[in-house]
C-alpha cells in the first residue's frame, strides 16, 4: 500500500523541489501510526539518485490528507522551502482539485463560504455559514466537469487552505466525496481512500522565477479512468 521508491511518481524534479503524484494512503510527513512517510521515500530516492553520502535535506511544504491523492511539492533547499512557504501565505500558489461526489450540487458553479472548526479529538472539521468563536474562514470555487448516473465529477480551486476543507464544504451542501465516511458518504472505498484528487498547480517557480504548471493523472481506477 505504501509508497516505495519503485512506485514513486515523480511529476517534476530539479536542484531546488521535487514534486510528488501522491497515491491514496500514503502519508506526507511522520506521524504516530510509525508508517514510513512519503518524505522519507522521497529522501531515499534523491540519495540514490544523485550518490549523496550525507543527510538529504527536504522539506515538507504542504501536506494532503492521507485517503486523498494527487500533487504534493517538496523543497531540496532551505531556500525554497522558505520562499515556497511564502507563496503559499500569499496564495499565489493555484491549486485546483478534482472531488468524485454523490448528489450533483444544486448549481453548476458556485463560491463556497463558511467557517470551519477542527475537532482534534476526532480529527474532524465542522464548518458554519456564519463566524463563530475560533472558526476559520474557508473559501473554494467549484464548477461541476461531468455528470455520470450516480455520481458528479467537480472541480474545485481552493483559496484558503483549512483542515479537510474540500470535504467539509462540499458535504454541508449535500454533495459528500465518494468513499468519505467521515463526512457523510455511505460506504468507504476498497482502497481505503476517497475521490479527491489534487490535479494541478501553478505557481511561480521559488528560485528561477518561471511560471511552473504541473499536472497530476488521477489514481488507476474505473470511477477516474471515466473523468
Amino acid at each position: 500500500m505504501h509508497s516505495t521508491k519503485s512506485t514513486l511518481q515523480v511529476l517534476y524534479e530539479d536542484n531546488h523541489l521535487i514534486v510528488i503524484n501522491k497515491r491514496v494512503g500514503d502519508i506526507v510527513q511522520g506521524d504516530k501510526t510509525g508508517d514510513t512517510p512519503l518524505s522519507e521515500v522521497v529522501k531515499s530516492y534523491i540519495k540514490d539518485k544523485y550518490n549523496k553520502p550525507s543527510n538529504v535535506y527536504l522539506g515538507v511544504v504542504h501536506r494532503l490528507d492521507r485517503p486523498t491523492s494527487g500533487i504534493v511539492i517538496f523543497a531540496r533547499t532551505s531556500k525554497a522551502l522558505s520562499r515556497l512557504n511564502k507563496l503559499l501565505r500569499d496564495k499565489t500558489i493555484q491549486k485546483t482539485y478534482w472531488a468524485v461526489v454523490k448528489h450533483s450540487p444544486e448549481k453548476e458553479a458556485d463560491t463556497l463560504i463558511n467557517y470551519l472548526i477542527k475537532n482534534p479529538k476526532n480529527n474532524k472539521s465542522t464548518a458554519y455559514n456564519s463566524e463563530k468563536k475560533d472558526t476559520k474562514k474557508a473559501i473554494l470555487h467549484y464548477k461541476l466537469l461531468r455528470k455520470f448516473d450516480n455520481y458528479s465529477l467537480l472541480e474545485v480551486d481552493l483559496e484558503t487552505g483549512r483542515h479537510h476543507q474540500i470535504r467539509v464544504q462540499l458535504a454541508k451542501i449535500g454533495s459528500p466525496i465518494k468513499g468519505d465516511l467521515k463526512y457523510g458518504f455511505d460506504r468507504s472505498n476498497k482502497n481505503g481512500g476517497i475521490h479527491l484528487h489534487a490535479r494541478k498547480i501553478k505557481f511561480i517557480h521559488p528560485v528561477s522565477k518561471e511560471v511552473i504548471e504541473i499536472e497530476a493523472p488521477a489514481p488507476d481506477d474505473v470511477l477516474w479512468d471515466a473523468c
